[in-house]
């Protein structure tokens, strides 16, 4: 399974969770055995194999990740939303962003570049081209108002080293 798989697993998962009473640990407990991926992989490649360890940290992460900040990332998305009702868009496509906002303000191992990139590749997958359009219009505002002014999330420097942590 790539990193790709593994992030378009994890938008399925942050999807769903907007329809379950299920909270996120419960549902990432349910959705990632191996029953589940066995059931799915028929209709669906990428659960064709299970994620690995490092997959399955990168899952978590994000669908956890998504489900605490969903209010702040839901209101980027409505902040950029020009001409908009957050109601009116898609929700596959809100979850995507979402997703993608999340990497790039908490994952900085994450290259800004990539969240979108993979956002937009995710987004012409399962929606149509004006909402692909849309989408990345959005990401893009967002990484110019918002990242660029947001201070990364940075790991404590070890004691005595002089790195000023990992920076954008």
């Amino acid at each position: 399974m790539s990193r790709n798989a593994a992030r378009e697993i994890a938008m399925h998962m942050s999807y769903e969770l907007s329809f379950t009473d299920l909270s996120p640990d419960e549902l990432l407990d349910c959705r990632l055995s191996e029953s589940r991926f066995a059931g799915l992989a028929p209709e669906y490649e990428i659960y064709g194999e299970l994620p690995s360890p490092e997959e399955r940290r990168y899952i978590r992460r994000v669908v956890k990740g998504v489900a605490e900040h969903g209010f702040e990332l839901d209101q980027y998305i409505d902040k950029y939303a020009v001409g908009w009702r957050f109601e009116r868009i898609p929700l596959v496509a809100a979850a995507i962003m979402r997703l993608a906002m999340f990497e790039i303000l908490y994952m900085p191992d994450i290259p800004d570049g990539a969240a979108i990139n993979e956002a937009v590749k995710l987004t012409k997958k399962y929606e149509e081209p004006d909402i692909v359009r849309f989408v990345n219009g959005i990401l893009g505002t967002f990484i110019k108002k918002e990242a660029a002014v947001t201070p990364p999330q940075m790991n404590p420097a070890p004691a005595g080293s002089s790195s000023s942590g990992n920076q954008k």
